[in-house]
């Protein structure tokens, strides 16, 4: 055990290096969350009126950290789809280093970038009017579990980039599964203005279940049920995704 941790922050470390090193991808890691933030809140907040909340941006963020996080989280699997095409996974097989390593360091980095994201998007949230409701255990809860649901999601799209083994085929693969789940949930409109058949969907659309959790944290009240219902969600896709994908990347590199 103790040496797979030292293995996962060698991977972690090395992932993060290239992410610095390669000022393109800091850029779009930092610049399309922001635009997120500033267009959806532009563009619809003038239309779009949640009962219950004051401003439209209080109402949103919830769900744009969840867009912004999975659209994040497709480029888990564009790395590893990479790192199988240009011969890097077989270069870290031939090291005396756990395998689990290379999917857990990936999925950690990820995370840690996620952590950033998620701290400029509410910055930037703060600066045009949004603000936490219930207190500053909740902000916190509600930070914590956006991180969690990147890390579900990044193991989901190692799977797909192992799975797939191209990284464009792999980036497509994650904006399809996104998209969908996204716009057919309570992200940026309550549900109850979806028609009948779309709003019966939403409410059990994983998307909805987690914002939901989300927005209770973030703007008050009972939050016991919502957040336990996201965690159960979240538990059932790494209780499938993290066995599936490390049992695809053995095959993978044993191949």
């Amino acid at each position: 055990m103790t040496s797979t941790v030292a293995d996962t922050v060698t991977v972690t470390g090395r992932n993060l290096r290239r992410l610095v090193r390669v000022p393109t991808l800091l850029a779009f890691a930092t610049a399309q969350p922001v635009l997120f933030v500033l267009l959806f809140t532009y563009a619809w907040g003038g239309a779009v009126h949640p009962p219950g909340v004051d401003r439209y941006i209080d109402y949103a963020l919830p769900g744009i950290w969840v867009l912004a996080i999975a659209f994040g989280a497709s480029q888990t699997g564009v790395a590893l789809a990479d790192d199988l095409a240009t011969g890097m996974i077989d270069r870290f097989r031939a090291l005396p280093a756990a395998r689990a390593a290379v999917l857990a360091g990936r999925v950690a980095a990820d995370a840690v970038r996620n952590a950033f994201v998620l701290a400029l998007m509410t910055a930037v949230a703060s600066a045009i009017g949004f603000r936490f409701h219930a207190g500053a255990v909740a902000a916190l809860a509600a930070l914590g579990l956006a991180l969690t649901v990147g890390v579900a999601f990044s193991w989901v799209f190692a799977l797909l980039g192992l799975l797939v083994r191209d990284a464009e085929a792999a980036g497509i693969g994650g904006l399809l599964a996104v998209v969908p789940l996204v716009f057919t949930s309570s992200t940026f409109v309550p549900i109850a203005t979806f028609p009948g058949w779309l709003e019966a969907f939403a409410r059990v659309n994983p998307i909805t279940v987690t914002v939901d959790a989300l927005r209770v944290l973030c703007l008050g009240g009972p939050a016991a049920v919502p957040v336990g219902q996201a965690l159960a969600w979240l538990g059932g896709l790494l209780a499938v995704a993290v066995p599936a994908a490390v049992g695809r990347y053995r095959r993978a590199t044993t191949a």
